[in-house]
């Protein structure tokens, strides 16, 4: 027999040893049923000198940070590869050098190097990826936490992929249903400024030629074209970009003012529902996992916040957190809060009641899901006619208004 020596995790704590095996497959096997998650799995050779591995540590401490941001579509597909070539039984450290060696963006290859470098040096992997936070957020890193706890890392991978892949599902949907109203509303106002600046000029010169009284549309138009070709264009074009930024600012420094436009987010027709809806689904898979997971329910709920950017949202859970430690059940503590739907509660009823709480929230976010697929559906579906008649009546309103006066001259000339 041969022998193996390997680095690992086992209950949450970094271990290293050596085994004996007919071969490294078998290692394998052998560590797997001891539970123990392989970091890396060799055969024994000469060990090397204490001060060649500080040299090494020195090395991985000297790590300097990737200048570009890495994208999120490129964490979703590490995180693919990183949980599949896991499951299949490969040593952790070997499968992040492979990804490093196969991903071509050089900011995610510097993140995944310094993770490796970390974990050959002894610390355990959640600890790795924290080092992160901009990129592997609470749900990500306590989901890792568990598999190394339960010795069920690939399963626990798995589920962190479930959960971004239905985050960039619902993020994609929104951005999609929003895009149509967006791209026909701002044709609408750049054909209609054109017009205005280059087009009822003509007409104008046209009209003080035949000297003729212009029905009021046609003035309005007219002074309207006089402000935009004038000083009062520049003005509202800087309002209007001045009026933007002083918004985002005090949505977003200002806790009173943002507190009421997110819930006005919240209240607005077909929008405030769809973005409810993926809120709720999003909120149910990470307490579903992190249950699952054996997180204690204050934490689940604590993490869930962050998954949260509307801070109506983020306080109710914060309410719920509260009441948990009066004692109340959570159906009751979710019925109080009139953001939550009753029936969003009476799920999590059945849930409690069965003790299988982490099933029944995912039960919850497929359902809110599908709410959210049927509300973006029928948004669509209503939105495009609107925004015909939008534009029909925006553009073809200002052309009659235009013409109106030549149609005048016709039927006084007839």
């Amino acid at each position: 027999m041969d022998s193996f020596s390997y680095k690992g995790i086992s209950d949450g704590k970094y271990v290293e040893g050596d085994i004996e095996a007919l071969n490294q497959e078998e290692a394998s096997h052998k560590l797997k049923e001891q539970k123990v998650i392989i970091t890396n799995l060799v055969k024994s050779k000469k060990k090397k000198g204490k001060d060649e591995e500080k040299a090494k540590g020195k090395k991985g401490g000297g790590f300097s940070f990737g200048k570009k941001k890495v994208k999120v579509e490129e964490i979703l597909i590490f995180s693919k590869q990183f949980a599949t070539m896991v499951k299949a039984g490969l040593p952790i450290l070997e499968v992040l050098s492979m990804l490093r060696d196969q991903l071509e963006s050089p900011a995610i290859k510097e993140v995944i190097e310094d993770i490796r470098k970390s974990l050959e040096g002894g610390v355990t992997l959640s600890k790795c990826f924290e080092k992160y936070p901009q990129y592997f957020d609470n749900v990500y890193v306590n989901l890792i936490k568990a598999g190394e706890a339960s010795g069920k890392l690939d399963v626990f991978l798995m589920k962190i992929v479930d959960s971004l892949e239905k985050k960039e599902k619902i993020k994609k949907k929104i951005k999609g249903a929003l895009m149509y109203p967006s791209i026909m509303f701002s044709v609408a106002i750049i054909v209609s400024a054109f017009m205005l600046v280059k087009v009822v000029p003509v007409f104008a010169k046209m009209y003080d030629g035949m000297g003729i009284a212009l029905p009021k549309p046609t003035a309005v138009i007219m002074s309207m074209s006089d402000f935009l070709r004038g000083t009062g264009g520049m003005v509202l074009l800087f309002g209007g970009v001045g009026g933007f930024f002083l918004f985002r600012y005090l949505t977003t420094k200002n806790a009173a003012i943002q507190y009421r436009w997110h819930k006005q987010v919240l209240k607005m027709p077909v929008f405030g529902d769809m973005i409810l809806k993926s809120l709720l689904a999003r909120i149910s898979l990470i307490l579903g996992n992190l249950s699952a997971a054996g997180v204690n329910l204050l934490e689940s709920l604590e993490i869930a916040k962050s998954v949260s950017n509307n801070v109506v949202v983020t306080e109710a859970l914060e309410n719920v957190k509260k009441g948990v430690f009066s004692g109340d059940t959570l159906t009751k503590l979710f019925l109080k809060e009139p953001l939550f739907p009753p029936t969003f509660s009476q799920l999590i009823s059945v849930g409690e009641q069965t003790g299988q709480l982490d099933e029944m929230f995912g039960s919850v976010a497929m359902y809110y899901e599908e709410e959210f697929d049927n509300s973006v559906d029928n948004m669509s579906s209503l939105i495009e006619p609107i925004m015909i008649v939008f534009m029909g009546i925006m553009i073809g309103g200002l052309m009659i208004a235009m013409y109106s006066p030549i149609f005048n001259v016709g039927a006084l000339i007839g």
